[in-house]
């Protein structure tokens, strides 16, 4: 990630900039363009809305406190205070007019006497539930349609001026390249000035106020966590020095616009009880190039003993990386190989993490810099993991497989390809040449089409890894059959999504390539899928290669192409889908931690 460096004529056009969106945000109306605006008396029937709701199982995610010191629960209190501010600025990066909506259906939903009948007033309930999962009035398992009024989800969401166009953008930076580097930036929004053109506003300007508070809340925490009762009060000893250095950090960041020192910091902090990541990362919100960072936050509770004895996997990576399936000047030999893998239970969620469907797992930072100097941290979430298998993976295997293959399902082997998939985030071409010179990243070459690729890469290379450690004796070639096995029904978990999700759209596209190979067959009579072992091996290197190969180049042409080829759903499929409407298609969690803070 990349610090923002702006000149002052700049600043003074981004301070009225902003002054016009704090004017927009607190309209009457969350208006779009041309008056357009989202009418609260357009939305499903009340069944329906339900109907929504109930796609999401309802986990209710608890943690052990007798574990924590005091000081750690002092710590947690203020850490998910943190996290609480990160769903606010996110609730603003996905739609300018998120605000001024989230409280006219608290209005509505609250409304009582002759102003509205008790069914409206309910009815208004199950809207701000369904408005609340998916941070927005669009159904993020239905591409995007709203489900509040008619109003289409912005390409851009809350990063752009509304209406901008691709064309509009890229036309005011060829007469402007000077501002490229803050335009393209992770961390700034862009805004229209009183000319008519656009000026980049830094997070550390559009969202102090909330970041500011934040910044707060992580000082509070990194006090409580060092002082000196509290070094002698935690846990098992633990020392809390180097996650201390990176909540000051990270809280002086916020107000920098500089995330490469903290992300730095982040990479040093291990063996933690208390872990939290928290800071805009994934670009996956910014549909209309993919430039921009969202704010979320993961504040947990770590198991050591599971963390230790994954770890030795990260000795394995330089291997990985040298076994890719592409030539050798197309591998990313010199990338830091430090890639601690923490296991824990997540105790709070926040910002882009939350919306719709849930995380599992996370590889970051994302900054090819830190990586090149240190590696990624892998963290895999243990009991979102457990609800997500239990809840859902297991009744979609139930219906969906080969009854001869079921057994070969398992939570250690569903496990294990989550963290092959976050291991195999960090390999691969990651800052690349183009073939006229331009020295770019992976993702700014693709740009929207990054998303659903990397996610793609990580899924097949997983398994492709997976024969690797089978090879170097890590695992068994009994694990490796299980693991081809249990990534089926993971296609169509996954693939429930929608098309507008980067991991719906890469595992249709899994999908399709494994069709094709043979890799997988559907009995006609059966309506089940079964997984040839055989030609599983051949069919992940070959999808590992292509994959890899589009991002080496950083063909844009080849990755459209791609994507246009493998990613759509097809008939079978559709019908199939239609057959585990029964079963919800991912978790809404219910944190215990947010009820400790009333």
């Amino acid at each position: 990630m990349r610090s923002v460096h702006m000149m002052l004529s700049a600043r003074l056009g981004a301070a009225v900039a902003l002054l016009a969106v704090v004017a927009f945000t607190i309209a009457p109306a969350p208006t779009m363009s041309k008056g357009e605006t989202v009418d609260l008396n357009v939305h499903p029937a009340p069944e329906a809305v339900k109907a929504r709701i109930q796609k999401y199982a309802p986990i209710d995610i608890t943690y052990d406190q007798s574990v924590l010191s005091q000081a750690e629960k002092d710590a947690l209190v203020s850490l998910v205070r943190a996290g609480e501010v990160m769903d606010q600025i996110f609730l603003r990066q996905v739609w300018a007019g998120n605000v001024d909506l989230r409280d006219q259906l608290e209005k509505a939903a609250r409304a009582g006497g002759a102003e509205t009948s008790p069914e409206n007033a309910a009815l208004m309930q199950d809207l701000l539930h369904f408005y609340r999962i998916n941070f927005g009035p669009w159904d993020r398992l239905a591409e995007d349609a709203p489900f509040i009024g008619n109003m289409k989800k912005p390409a851009g969401a809350g990063y752009y001026p509304e209406g901008m166009s691709a064309e509009e953008f890229n036309a005011f930076l060829t007469t402007h390249s000077d501002q490229a580097e803050a335009f393209k930036g992770y961390f700034t929004v862009i805004r229209r000035d009183r000319d008519g053109g656009f000026v980049a506003i830094p997070y550390s300007e559009a969202y102090k106020d909330l970041l500011d508070k934040a910044a707060v809340f992580l000082n509070e925490a990194a006090t409580a966590l060092t002082a000196t009762k509290a070094a002698k009060d935690t846990t098992n000893g633990t020392d809390y020095t180097t996650l201390a250095a990176y909540l000051r950090s990270r809280a002086a960041a916020f107000a920098s616009n500089d995330y490469f020192q903290s992300d730095m910091d982040w990479m040093d902090v291990k063996d933690n009880i208390v872990d939290i990541t928290i800071g805009p990362y994934e670009v996956y919100e910014d549909a209309l190039f993919g430039y921009k960072a969202a704010f979320e936050a993961f504040i947990a509770i770590r198991h050591p003993a599971d963390s230790r004895r994954l770890a030795d996997l990260k000795d394995f990576l330089p291997g990985m990386e040298r076994n890719l399936p592409i030539p050798d000047e197309h591998k990313n030999l010199s990338r830091g190989s430090d890639s601690p893998i923490s296991v824990v239970d997540l105790v709070f969620g926040a910002g882009d993490t939350k919306a719709g469907v849930q995380t599992v797992a996370f590889n970051l930072p994302n900054d090819e810099r830190v990586q090149q100097a240190k590696g990624s941290k892998k963290v895999m979430l243990k009991n979102i993991s457990r609800a997500k298998f239990d809840k859902i993976l297991v009744p979609i295997a139930d219906m969906v497989l080969d009854p001869a293959q079921r057994g070969m399902v398992e939570f250690e082997v569903y496990y294990t390809n989550t963290l092959m998939h976050e291991l195999s985030h960090g390999l691969g071409p990651g800052s690349i040449t183009l073939s006229d010179g331009t020295q770019t990243t992976v993702n700014r070459a693709l740009q929207t089409l990054y998303p659903p690729l990397e996610e793609a890469k990580a899924d097949i290379m997983g398994l492709y890894n997976t024969a690797y450690l089978v090879e170097q004796g890590y695992l068994s070639r009994d694990d490796e059959a299980k693991a081809y096995v249990s990534f089926l029904p993971g296609f169509f978990r996954a693939i429930r999504f929608g098309a507008t999700s980067a991991h719906g759209k890469a595992n249709m596209m899994e999908f399709n390539y494994m069709k094709e190979k043979g890799a997988i067959t559907l009995d006609p009579d059966s309506k089940r899928y079964h997984v040839n072992l055989e030609k599983m091996p051949a069919a992940v290197r070959e999808m590992t290669r292509d994959i890899l190969m589009i991002q080496a180049l950083g063909d844009h042409a080849a990755a459209e192409k791609f994507i246009a080829t493998y990613g759509e759903t097809p008939l079978e499929v559709e019908q199939l889908l239609k057959q585990l409407e029964s079963i919800p298609t991912d978790i809404e969690p219910v944190y215990t931690a947010e009820r400790f803070l009333r």
